[in-house]
């Protein structure tokens, strides 16, 4: 009887004993399972692949309705590009063909991501988009928001009107003094450019490219402020317009100074503060590309891009 229950005794204790070498076991397996996730919970180094993340993922905002630089189609002909948060709808323009560029230069996938004009930069900002290919001038004020890459294209600025308009023989600014005007909101053109133009009639901004140009088409305005590829884009689906450039003249839109100038004709791709790895990857492939391949590719953007 007391052998039996001395048996019970050292087998109790060594039930106990293993029961607490498995705790200590379970322990230092819990201490190293609790640490896992405090490592996962630091953000993802956005350095591990060329400044775009971890997942090789090359995130590209942009409105998708911009042409020629972006646009919105319904199927993927001319090499369009899925928009991630828009089904069944693709992104195509010289934005998308430069960013696939970029890609595939630096073995990223590339996504493309539908957004408003004004949520470009914040989405930068807030890390939910790697870079904004969008038709963005290097200013000075953006690039105290972001880093830009660039330029990527140099963008002309122009005046629009058509082609039966009491401006059309315009040869300076000068000349368009009292017309009703208007431009894309949170852009130079209708910031610094129209109020240069004496005794303007200036409405509110347009909240995009499209519906800048539509208040021209529709007589809302007698002429309004772009750069030279959205009006080319513009004239070849609409002959009654008419471009008016007055670079290289005295008769130009004025800046304080030539860098001031080419900031604000330098066309450039927005990256987040701080991410030069990023710069660096997207600039080491536009360093490979001219002035002239810039232009034969917009040429090209406008050649495909749809009739509506």
């Amino acid at each position: 009887m007391r052998r039996r229950w001395m048996s019970a005794i050292l087998a109790l204790t060594m039930a106990l004993a293993l029961t607490a070498c498995g705790g200590s076991n379970s322990s230092t397996g819990t201490d190293s399972a609790d640490s896992t996730p405090a490592e996962t919970e630091i953000p993802a180094d956005t350095t591990a692949s060329g400044g775009v993340g971890e997942d090789g993922v090359f995130t590209v905002g942009m409105e998708c309705a911009y042409a020629p630089y972006n646009w919105t189609q319904m199927d993927d002909s001319n090499g369009a590009v899925p928009i991630s948060n828009v089904p069944g709808a693709y992104a195509n323009g010289y934005d998308v063909m430069i960013a696939k560029k970029i890609a595939e230069a630096n073995g990223w996938e590339l996504e493309i991501v539908s957004s408003a004009w004004d949520s470009l930069c914040p989405a930068i900002q807030a890390g939910s988009m790697d870079a904004n290919i969008a038709g963005q001038s290097m200013t000075a004020e953006r690039m105290a928001e972001v880093d830009m890459a660039g330029p990527y294209y140099y963008a002309t600025i122009v005046v629009l009107t058509t082609k039966d308009s009491q401006y059309a023989n315009a040869t300076s600014i000068a000349d368009l003094a009292g017309g009703t005007c208007t431009s894309q909101f949170g852009t130079i053109w209708y910031d610094s450019c129209l109020p240069q133009i004496e005794n303007t009639n200036l409405l509110a901004p347009a909240d995009s490219a499209p519906a800048m140009i539509m208040q021209l088409q529709t007589g809302t305005v007698d002429y309004v402020c772009t750069d030279m590829p959205t009006a080319m884009a513009a004239v070849a689906k609409d002959d009654n317009l008419e471009i008016l450039n007055f670079s290289g003249t005295d008769g130009d839109f004025q800046f304080a100074s030539e860098e001031e100038r080419a900031e604000n004709v330098n066309i450039g791709i927005s990256v987040q503060k701080g991410n030069t790895e990023l710069t660096e990857a997207i600039n080491s492939v536009l360093s490979t590309m001219t002035e002239d391949d810039f232009n034969a590719l917009m040429d090209e953007a406008i050649s495909i891009q749809p009739e509506v």
